[in-house]
């Protein structure tokens, strides 16, 4: 099968590179033509993926309009530049093809707080066009997907039937894939999971021991799925891979971007000093901001989701934010 790919940073083209390993041809769209043109012609994509090789399946391109013709088209940008990418794939689909769209994207918008797959929605009728969607989340870092090291992830999709059959094409030797039907599960606990690696990355840099950091994961996933319950989603999503596996994963593994840079404000870098020293994006920072707006909308407590947006946008001292976390009225375990 021919296999899009949108979003040609380190995810991105690590999807491609899984791909064309299951045996699929495989478009790669960068956003920048120069981009483009370096994967073309190094093969290989030395600003985000250095030590992984593309395979000669995977064809980088520049334009959205050679994509047109894949029936599934995997969606691997940022967040905060899903709506633009989508509606331009949108502009340039061929009349009558109606594709696959699978987002591995994990955050929501900020100013809408639209999950990607509402803002799918939202881009297909503005275009009168038909996409069908699918959310893929799990344990899955870049690098190691590339290398080929066995992975499992879930993907998720309203109707059963497509959640597996994506399942089957998409899955290969070294990727395992589990189907579901909870989208809204999937994409909160994919966009979450960052907020409390940061709160990790704090603990870890302010050598607050174990202890510390097992209350933190219980306490995060008890809190993402409080969410996920109140906007739809089903508890038991964040008992598997799209939930308590990806939050193992971001706030343990040395390769966590939002783990590292909550590293670095324990070790007292300012946010702007951090950003500016790389092109890797932590989602969730931005993302801090949507988590903390679609809870107080639902009237859901996240506390410590809360106080990693006081750290990030508003200068709390991380230490502060650990004692007040600490200070809180004490009430039953399980309550939800």
């Amino acid at each position: 099968m021919k296999i899009g790919v949108l979003g040609a940073g380190s995810y991105g083209t690590a999807l491609a590179i899984q791909a064309a390993r299951a045996g699929h041809e495989v478009m790669l769209w960068a956003r920048r033509a120069e981009q483009a043109s370096a994967l073309s012609r190094e093969r290989v994509n030395a600003l985000y993926l250095p030590d992984a090789p593309l395979p000669p399946a995977v064809v980088p391109s520049a334009e959205l309009g050679d994509l047109g013709d894949c029936p599934i088209v995997l969606v691997a940008v940022p967040s905060h530049g899903f709506r633009a990418v989508i509606a331009g794939f949108l502009a340039r689909l061929p009349a009558g093809a109606s594709p696959v769209a699978v987002s591995a994207t994990k955050g929501i918008e900020t100013e809408t707080l639209a999950r990607m797959s509402e803002v799918v929605l939202e881009e297909a009728v503005a275009a009168r066009r038909e996409l069908a969607f699918a959310a893929l989340g799990g344990p899955s870092f870049a690098r190691e997907l590339a290398a080929g090291m066995p992975t499992a992830a879930v993907i998720a999709a309203a109707d059963a039937r497509l959640a597996a059959r994506l399942r089957d094409v998409l899955s290969g030797d070294n990727l395992r894939l589990y189907s579901s039907t909870d989208v809204v599960g999937v994409e909160l606990g994919g966009t979450s999971k960052n907020v409390i690696a940061i709160a990790a990355g704090v603990v870890a840099g302010l050598g607050l021991g174990s202890n510390t950091s097992a209350v933190l994961l219980t306490r995060g996933l008890h809190e993402i799925t409080r969410l996920v319950r109140a906007c739809g989603g089903s508890p038991r999503t964040l008992a598997g891979l799209a939930g308590m596996g990806d939050l193992v994963l971001t706030c343990t593994g040395s390769l966590s971007r939002n783990r590292r840079l909550g590293e670095q404000l324990a070790a007292g870098r300012s946010l702007e000093e951090i950003s500016g020293s790389t092109t890797q994006v932590a989602e969730g920072v931005r993302n801090s901001i949507a988590v903390a707006r679609l809870a107080a909308r639902h009237g859901v407590e996240m506390p410590i989701t809360e106080q990693m947006v006081e750290v990030l946008h508003r200068g709390k001292s991380p230490r502060q934010v650990i004692e007040d976390l600490m200070r809180r009225e004490l009430k039953f375990e399980a309550e939800l």
